[in-house]
């Protein structure tokens, strides 16, 4: 990830979690079937993206979050709506 894009991100995991929630909607969207996007490309970044996030989880780097607790807070999220 550039440095450019690392100051994005923060700045985003900066936000409350339905701007955040928007943000991400907002740039998946814009890597869906548009003119002058290479799907090929997307693809091939979201794979490298997989790996990335791969190696982090086996190095010890990165452990994840629990299931049931993903859960849990996805439901309060949809109770509140």
């Amino acid at each position: 990830m550039t440095r450019q894009a690392e100051d994005v991100l923060q700045a985003a995991l900066a936000l409350p979690a339905h701007d955040r929630a928007d943000v991400a909607a907002e740039l998946l969207a814009s890597l869906r079937d548009r003119p002058g996007v290479d799907q090929r490309e997307v693809e091939e970044a979201w794979a490298s993206e997989i790996g990335r996030r791969g190696r982090r989880v086996l190095a010890g780097d990165s452990v994840g979050e629990a299931w049931v607790d993903v859960r849990a807070r996805l439901a309060d999220r949809l109770a509140q709506r």
